[in-house]
This record gives C-alpha cells, sequence and structure tokens, in this order.
C-alpha cells in the first residue's frame, strides 16, 4: 500500500522509538489491516484485544506473520483481576463496588485504557466501532488530564496540498468559555509542535480584529488575552507559540488577505493551527476539508491527557486508522 508523504514520515517518526499501543477493537478488519500494515514495518508493537482464534486466522488467511502483534482476550488474561482491582480503588470513592469494577473492565475500551495506567502498554486507539464517548469517559476516569482543572480537548491534522495543520477542537468540548477556548489554543500549539508543525496559532471567528461586534467576537478576543497571559508564566518561557485572534479564515492562512485585515499580525497570513469558536464550526470545517477539499485528516487526537488515548472516526479507512497509531505512537514518545 502506497502511503503519502505525510503519512510515510509519521511511520518514519514512529521506527525511531518504538511504542506499545494497545487497539480494542479486534472484531474489526480494519483493525487488523492496519496493525499489519504498522506492525510489518517495525514502527509500533500492537496489542489487539479479541477473539485470539478468529484474529490468528485472519492473519494466516493473508498470509501475515505475527511479528510485533499480541492478541489478547481480556476476559480470559490473568491481569483482569489485577486491573479491577486497580481500578476499584481509584474509583471506590465515587462509590463503584469491587463487582462493578470488575465488570467495568471487562470492557475493552476500559482494559486497554488499564493497560496504559499499568505500564502495559503506551497509548491505545479506539473508535472505528464505538462513539467518541466510549473512548474518552475512560481516559478522563483512569488517565486523566495533565492539568489539573483543565478540560481534555481534541485536535484533527488535515493535511492539504502537503501541508499539515491543527484543527482544534472538533469533537470534545461542544461550546468552549474563553477560559477553554485559550487553553485549547494552547494545548492545539503543543499538538502541533509534537508533529514539527509551526506553532502559530488563529484564533478564529467571523470577525478579524473588530470588524464585526457580536458577544461571540467578544468571547473570542477574551480568549485571546487569556492565551497570552498563560504564555507569560514560567512554564512557557522560550516557547515558540504564538496566538492572535480574533480571524477570520482567509486572514488567518492567506498572507495577502492578511496584509490587509491584520496587517501587524505575527500569526495572520500565515497560521498553522486553527482554533475554532465551537464544536459546530471545528466538526463541519474539518469534515469540508476532509470530504469535498479531498484532504487527509487524521483524528480526533485527544489533546490534554497524560497519556495518549485516540479517536477514530467510525468511517475511518485503513490509511486513516494507520495514521492515527502513528500519531499515538509520536505522543508517546513525547
Amino acid at each position: 500500500m502506497e502511503h503519502t508523504a505525510f503519512l510515510q514520515n509519521l511511520i518514519t517518526k514512529a521506527k525511531q522509538n518504538v511504542k506499545t499501543i494497545v487497539l480494542p477493537e479486534g472484531e474489526d478488519n480494519r483493525i487488523l489491516q492496519a496493525a499489519h500494515i504498522l506492525a510489518e514495518q517495525n514502527a509500533a508493537k500492537l496489542i489487539i484485544l479479541g477473539n485470539q482464534k478468529e484474529i490468528n486466522e485472519y492473519f494466516a488467511q493473508n498470509n501475515w506473520n505475527m511479528n510485533n502483534i499480541t492478541v489478547l482476550e481480556p476476559e480470559k488474561s490473568e491481569k483482569l483481576a489485577q486491573y479491577a482491582e486497580m481500578f476499584y480503588e481509584m474509583r471506590k470513592e465515587k462509590g463503584i463496588s469491587k463487582e462493578d469494577a470488575y465488570k467495568q473492565v471487562s470492557n475493552y475500551n476500559y482494559f486497554g485504557t488499564m493497560m496504559i495506567k499499568s505500564g502495559d502498554a503506551d497509548g491505545m486507539v479506539s473508535g472505528a466501532n464505538h462513539s467518541t464517548a466510549d473512548t474518552v469517559r475512560p481516559a478522563l476516569q483512569i488517565i486523566k488530564s495533565k492539568k489539573k482543572g483543565r478540560s481534555v480537548s481534541s485536535a484533527v491534522v488535515i493535511v492539504s496540498d502537503n501541508e499539515p495543520f491543527i484543527f482544534s477542537d472538533c469533537a470534545i468540548i461542544i461550546d468552549p468559555t474563553s477560559q477553554e477556548l485559550a487553553d485549547i489554543a494552547i494545548d492545539a500549539a503543543e499538538t502541533a509542535m509534537s508533529f514539527g508543525i509551526e506553532p502559530k496559532v488563529a484564533l478564529l471567528s467571523f470577525s478579524t480584529k473588530g470588524s464585526a461586534k457580536s458577544e461571540k467576537v467578544d468571547k473570542v478576543t477574551e480568549a485571546l488575552k487569556l492565551a497570552q497571559q498563560q504564555l507569560q508564566s514560567p512554564e512557557y518561557q522560550n516557547s515558540p507559540i504564538k496566538v492572535d485572534g480574533e480571524l477570520q479564515l482567509d486572514a488567518a492562512v492567506d498572507s495577502i488577505v492578511a496584509a490587509k485585515k491584520a496587517p501587524n499580525s505575527e500569526v495572520a497570513g500565515s497560521a498553522r493551527v486553527l482554533v475554532f469558536p465551537d464544536i459546530n464550526a471545528g466538526n463541519i470545517g474539518y469534515k469540508l476539508c476532509q470530504r469535498l477539499g479531498k484532504n487527509e485528516a487524521y483524528g480526533p487526537i485527544l489533546q490534554g491527557l497524560n497519556a495518549p488515548v485516540n479517536d477514530l472516526s467510525r468511517g475511518a479507512l485503513v490509511e486513516d486508522i494507520v495514521g492515527m497509531i502513528a500519531i499515538t505512537c509520536l505522543q508517546a514518545q513525547q
């Protein structure tokens, strides 16, 4: 299978420091095909959760070897009781019983997330057959967010004319506050940096620098102030992150429009990280680029967690899944 230049670059980077990724959807042939592609290239070690006999047969029928691949049946695993005990200890203050903990951890997404928590895997990719909530809930309960009191958000990598962009948030926070928008901007910039994308962040709006008046515009200008305050903190000293807003999409990415609409901006015209004012805009925006623009789209990538857990679109193609596993490997290398 021929990979695009961007995808091949991800795989090459993944090979430099091979990580172990758990795939809880072993019943899906797309997952098995993607696992085979990466395992064959020695780009990742894959743990597939599912029916051992059926998965082994599928690999045998295709004349694929099982190098770099382990198949686990959670319900038969000796780790199940250990994970259930750990999960019970983590959640007992929330009122969970030992029996419920055991039942919960038998769920493949929970089992996979517990593998990360206990150091048996470095990351997880799920969502080919599950909703975003099914993937995110265990991650929030078990892995937790990196910064206390900060929301976990998502990003999508869109590759247009071989140029990668980060779109955020397209899947998690429905109507972010100014503070959440500021956090999304910083987290998305850090996601960009993990792929070697320049962290120039545009806070998008239907207005550029006061060209329209609305509460919706005020939310974005307030987010800019809060993001710039964060960048003043010692944690971001010498950080290359630059944020500006509010910017219309054309002013954010087109240098000719930027020269007219936002001539003094360090970001306008060359933004590579696009932060949408709400999930409506973000979700529609990335799917327009993917479906009508025929651009590569990888995501949603969860950002702000202590370890990488990533979601797939249920319509994901094998190539998309390969990309998401490789991205998860790169996040685990950080």
